[in-house]
C-alpha cells in the first residue's frame, strides 16, 4: 500500500471514522455490560423455573446473525414500528443497540459460565457466613474480575468488527453513521482497495490488541 493511499484515507475522515466506531463500540459494550453481568451471576446463582431454557436460548443467541438483528432493530424503529416516535433510526444511537444486541448472549455466557464455577468453589462458605445469595453478588464479581474483563472485551470484539446489523439501522451516512467496517464495505464494493486496507488494518490492530488484552486476562487466575 502506497503512502498516498493511506494520506487519502485520512484526508476522507479516517479520524472521524474511527473516534465513532471506537464511541458506539464503546457504548454498546458498556450496555451490554450493565445488563449482561448481572444476569449471567444470576443464572449461576439462582435455581428458577425455566433455568435451563435460558441457558440454552443465550448460547443460541451467540451464534445470531448480524442481519437478523438488523432487521428485526429496523422493524421496530422505523416510523410505522413501535419506536419509531424515538427516531433512532439512521443514528450511532441505533447503531449502539444494534451492537447491544449482538454482544449482550456473549458477556452473559461467558460470565454464566464463569459465575458457575465460582460459586461452586466459594457459595457453600458465603451461606455459611450467612450471606444471602443476592448479597454474594459484590463478591462474586470481585473474585471473578478478570472473568467479567474478558467477557466484556469480547463483547467489545464483537461490536467493533460487526457491519451488517449497523449497516441497516445506520445507513452509512458519511460523517453521521459510518464507522470502519461499512466504511471498507464501501469502499471494496467502489473499488478503491487501498483505501479499505488502510482501513483494515487500522480495524486489524484495534481487534488484536483487544484480542491480546483479553487473552492475557483469561490466562490470569482469579482470586479473592
Amino acid at each position: 500500500m502506497t503512502g498516498p493511499a493511506i494520506l487519502e484515507v485520512f484526508d476522507a475522515g479516517l479520524m472521524h471514522v474511527v473516534a465513532l466506531s471506537m464511541a458506539v463500540s464503546l457504548g454498546a459494550t458498556l450496555v451490554a455490560a450493565i445488563i449482561g453481568l448481572p444476569l449471567g451471576t444470576a443464572l449461576a446463582l439462582y435455581r428458577v423455573p425455566g433455568r435451563s431454557a435460558l441457558i440454552l436460548l443465550v448460547n443460541a443467541l451467540l451464534g445470531l446473525p448480524p442481519v437478523v438483528a438488523g432487521v428485526l432493530l429496523y422493524v421496530l424503529l422505523s416510523r410505522s414500528g413501535p419506536l419509531g416516535g424515538l427516531g433512532l433510526l439512521f443514528t450511532p444511537g441505533a447503531m449502539v443497540l444494534a451492537q447491544s444486541l449482538l454482544a449482550l448472549p456473549i458477556v452473559i455466557a461467558i460470565t454464566h459460565r464463569a459465575m458457575a464455577v465460582i460459586w461452586l468453589r466459594y457459595g457453600e462458605d458465603f451461606l455459611v457466613l450467612g450471606l444471602r445469595r443476592h448479597q454474594t453478588l459484590h463478591h462474586l464479581l470481585t473474585i471473578g474480575r478478570a472473568e467479567i474483563l474478558t467477557a466484556t472485551l469480547a463483547g467489545f470484539g464483537r461490536c467493533i468488527s460487526e457491519v451488517g446489523a449497523i449497516l441497516i439501522v445506520g445507513g452509512n451516512i458519511a460523517g453521521h453513521t459510518r464507522t470502519m467496517t461499512t466504511a471498507i464495505t464501501l469502499e471494496t464494493s467502489e473499488g478503491h482497495l487501498a483505501n479499505a486496507l488502510a482501513l483494515g488494518l487500522v480495524l486489524i490492530l484495534i481487534s488484536l490488541a483487544v484480542s491480546g488484552t483479553a487473552f492475557m486476562l483469561s490466562d490470569r487466575p482469579a482470586g479473592p
